[in-house]
């Protein structure tokens, strides 16, 4: 994962991320290695470049609002920009070891 952290707020933010979960998999989005990218400007703006586990997720557009919903709670964001992006497309070997070990994959 990538982070640029001009805030001095990742850690905040990582925290309100491994809150979302999808509604399909007992693991939040951060230990699934959704999460790409972090960056926080001094303007106050969070931007984070994620995946999903698969292009046609029907639970998408929950794990966004989640994301910029969570985020958006931290008293040094003014604002959550969110980007989907499928490159590289995700696959388990991105999970955390807590992860793997919670669906059974280690």
């Amino acid at each position: 994962m990538i982070v640029i952290d001009k805030l001095g707020i990742k850690d905040k933010v990582i925290d309100k991320l491994k809150e979302v979960f999808d509604p399909e998999i007992p693991v939040d989005i951060f230990e699934l290695g959704l999460v790409y990218e972090l960056l926080t400007e001094e303007n106050g703006i969070a931007k984070i470049t994620m995946t999903l586990t698969a292009p046609a997720c029907p639970a998408a557009d929950q794990i966004l609002r989640d994301v910029q919903e969570k985020v958006g709670e931290l008293e040094e964001v003014k604002e959550v920009r969110v980007e989907i992006t499928f490159d590289p497309p995700w696959d388990r070997e991105m999970m955390s070891e807590e992860a793997k070990l919670e669906l059974g994959f280690l």
